[in-house]
């Protein structure tokens, strides 16, 4: 019983963990951690390289063979963001945990699924203080909707908005750069935008 639980146990400290570590990295300025991508590849690391370990620990061959087939998913195939290659150490370590013995295949998926939870409870935990455990990025590969306005002003609304990407200041004008997934979220941004009467010009896409 004692062999059945241990894993499961490190299993749950390695995610909190890993949260306490985004955390603080969040705290110390690292902004680029706050991306979904990189928020989850935080999580689910530590997680993937305790269950390649306990499986190939002893096994000289397997880890010869574990080290090989990393080598060809990261340096063989392009990726756009952390999160897939992830994925894809996740798809390999699946395959050879099967191998090995079914139990570490299920002591697998059950870390997947802790971690996965573990994500979801955070977001729905920050939501719930009316803020965002991570940001959307252009550099994760997902299809984002975007919302451009001139203006030859300031306006607090998108400087103090969640979606707002970028600012740039001209002699005559200033431009907002402002992305979402939800093209709808957008939409209802720019109408009370439109209310102020401070805009120039506005371009908004679908993604």
């Amino acid at each position: 019983m004692k062999d059945f639980i241990e894993p499961i146990v490190i299993v749950i400290f390695l995610i909190l963990f890993s949260i306490l570590g985004r955390v603080i990295l969040e705290k110390a300025g690292q902004k680029w951690i706050t991306t979904f991508a990189h928020t989850t590849t935080l999580i689910l690391l530590p997680v993937i390289t305790f269950m390649i370990t306990k499986v190939i620990s002893g096994n000289i061959a397997l880890s010869l063979g574990m080290v090989g087939a990393l080598s060809i998913v990261r340096f063989r195939n392009p990726v756009r963001s952390p999160l897939e290659l992830s994925v894809y150490f996740a798809a390999i370590t699946m395959g050879i945990a099967a191998s090995v013995h079914i139990r570490w295949l299920f002591y697998f998926v059950i870390a997947m699924l802790l971690a996965s939870w573990s994500i979801k409870i955070a977001t729905k935990v920050a939501k719930k203080y009316k803020k965002d455990f991570y940001k959307v990025s252009f550099s994760e590969g997902n299809p984002l909707a975007t919302l451009e306005i001139l203006t030859n002003e300031d306006i607090n609304l998108l400087d103090q908005n969640k979606l707002l990407i970028s600012k740039t200041k001209n002699e005559n004008d200033i431009s907002y750069v402002l992305a979402s997934i939800e093209f709808q979220e957008l939409q209802k941004l720019l109408e009370e935008v439109k209310v102020q009467n401070k805009i120039i010009g506005y371009n908004i896409k679908s993604p």
